[in-house]
């Protein structure tokens, strides 16, 4: 007859490299997993120009971005005389309405996330609207 302490241990043993080979397992599965949904997410950005959302479970997902390819340049027409028009410069806005104009498209983006998962708005809906808020103050001002 064995003895019930050493076959207790040589389960126990053997659970435990099976833990450690689990987990390695599930380690290397996520590291795939998220470098094809980078993929895909660059690809998707490249081809439609928009970013994926992620799911409103997922509250954050940074990646750094690979070496991006330079933008194809659109072809120049040359004219003979006619000098190229200088850009028109942006007004520039104050820090405090930039960080305002920011802060609102985040919650914007927050608002849609939510309403694409079904989940409650209101909250998210009065965050928008005391932005929107603000910004028209600071702007009058």
């Amino acid at each position: 007859m064995s003895d019930p302490i050493s076959e207790y241990q040589r389960w126990k043993q053997q659970g435990q490299d099976l833990r450690a080979n689990a987990k390695q397992a599930i380690e290397q599965r996520f590291r795939e997993l998220l470098t094809e949904a980078v993929h895909l997410s660059e690809e998707y950005k490249s081809d439609f120009g928009k970013v994926l959302v992620p799911p409103p479970a997922v509250t954050a997902f940074r990646y750094k971005a690979g070496a991006k390819r330079p933008a194809p340049k659109a072809a120049v027409k040359k004219t003979a005389g006619v000098a190229p028009a200088k850009p028109v410069a942006a007004p520039k806005v104050e820090p405090a309405i930039a960080a305002l104009i920011k802060k609102l498209a985040g919650a914007k983006a927050k608002l849609e996330a939510a309403k694409v998962a079904g989940t409650p708005t209101k909250n998210l809906e009065d965050k928008v609207y005391e932005l929107e808020d603000d910004l028209r103050l600071a702007q009058s001002a």
